[in-house]
């Protein structure tokens, strides 16, 4: 176990039991204070932001190298790009910096005031750049789920799907931070399959539970990464609801896959955990039978056991109710296997780049990760508290996504996305 992962740790800022941030976290941001330009990098600790920038200027990171530039850069990128070896040692020295035993920022009254900041009143940011948007369809129950839907259960899975993690690319400038709203997209559709198709807002709209991943180093073009190499190049992971609007997807979607039911928008949570911190919750994947071929073997041990959560608050609810609930470790084709496939070709990963694992559900229908599944393509209306009945999102319905790992007297968590349907633009 890595010393920064040890569950005795406590940090002398307060941290409840329940809380997604403790000092094993220590996950990274891009905040700026409200009404102001200026980026900040920080670090969450409990309801606390530590501003990374202060201690370099304290001389608090001295031993981090070259921290001075990773530390008041413009986004996380270029510490993403710094590689393994650098996120480890920033990690110890943060992680020291935060402890109850060391007086270096505890003490410094002063420095506290500054460095440490209130998360309610900062305004987070896209961590970095995306230059590059993949989205996978890794979990067997939810491609098993959405096959039986549209092709009868007989043929729920196509013949592919058990060797090569399927995977479509998408849209990075859609990709928007945890609490942007999105409009109801415009788009056609063919439900009866008229000769001509129909123009207008989906009627369909959907969330999709997912996590994401940033590429840290990436690789030269033409040079494939091997799987048991793809942990190094992965950062860390976040949230993603990436939406959907499923009536325009069942007429765009053949030949060539989704594109405007998909691109309209991708949301992520704002905190990146550093890979290094879900090690203690690693678990062995599903069994993949028939076995993957080679260039997809050597890390089958990177199931992750993190617990996911989907809430969905109608305008007419005074709070968010609970629909979903699954667990990242029914994911069958985990990251490394992404990153793996995603380069065996030769193509070229890129600092910043987002992959996102594709809806996580699990065997169970409350474990299902998208309305689709969770009404059953319509059929099987979900009840909400306030009496009303949802099959897909209506206008002014806010979903929000959670997901952490639970320790022995802690959580390591990814924060939460949140997002709501705005009326479609007229």
């Amino acid at each position: 176990m890595h010393p920064t992962n040890d569950p005795a740790l406590r940090s002398f800022v307060p941290v409840g039991p329940e809380s997604h941030f403790p000092i094993q976290n220590l996950p990274y941001g891009l905040f700026r204070w409200r009404g102001e330009a200026d980026k900040h990098i920080g670090v969450a600790i409990g309801n606390s932001i530590l501003d990374l920038g202060c201690l370099v200027e304290a001389g608090l990171l001295d031993e981090v190298p070259g921290a001075d530039a990773l530390f008041t850069a413009e986004s996380l990128g270029p510490f993403m790009a710094a590689g393994k070896p650098l996120w480890e040692a920033a990690r110890s020295a943060i992680s020291r910096l935060l402890r109850e035993d060391e007086p270096a920022l505890r003490d410094n009254e002063a420095l506290r005031a500054q460095a440490l900041v209130p998360m309610g009143e900062v305004e987070m940011l896209l961590p970095t750049t995306i230059g590059d948007y993949t989205d996978f369809y890794s979990s067997r129950e939810h491609a098993s789920n959405v096959g039986s839907m549209f092709r009868g259960p007989d043929k729920a899975l196509l013949p592919n799907w058990l060797h090569v993690p399927i995977a479509y690319h998408g849209r990075a400038s859609s990709v928007v931070v945890s609490g942007t709203d999105l409009h109801r997209p415009l788009g056609q559709t063919n439900p009866t399959n008229a000769p001509t198709p129909n123009f207008g807002p989906s009627q369909a709209v959907d969330f999709e539970l997912e996590l994401g991943s940033f590429i840290g180093p990436g690789n030269e073009l033409g040079q494939p990464i091997a799987c048991r190499q793809a942990a190094d190049h992965v950062f860390g992971f976040v949230l993603v609801n990436d939406w959907s609007a499923r009536d325009i997807q069942q007429w765009e979607y053949v030949p060539l896959g989704p594109f405007l039911a998909k691109n309209f928008g991708t949301s992520i949570s704002p905190w990146v955990v550093p890979l290094l911190a879900l090690e203690p919750f690693r678990v062995p994947g599903p069994v993949q039978e028939p076995p993957p071929l080679p260039y997809l073997q050597g890390a089958l041990d990177w199931g992750l056991n993190i617990e996911l959560e989907a809430w969905l608050q109608a305008p007419g609810m005074e709070k968010p109710q609970r629909i979903c609930r699954t667990n990242a470790r029914y994911l069958y084709w985990n990251i490394c296997q992404q990153v793996a496939h995603h380069t065996v070709n030769g193509c070229n990963l890129r600092t910043g780049d987002l992959i996102a694992s594709g809806t996580i559900s699990g065997p169970t229908p409350e474990s299902y990760g998208s309305l689709l599944e969770l009404s059953w393509k319509g059929t099987k209306p979900i009840q909400l508290a306030n009496g009303e009945q949802r099959t897909y999102l209506l206008d002014g319905d806010r979903v929000t996504l959670t997901g952490w790992c639970q320790g022995n007297g802690y959580r390591v968590g990814l924060g939460s996305v949140t997002g709501r349907i705005l009326p479609a633009r007229s």
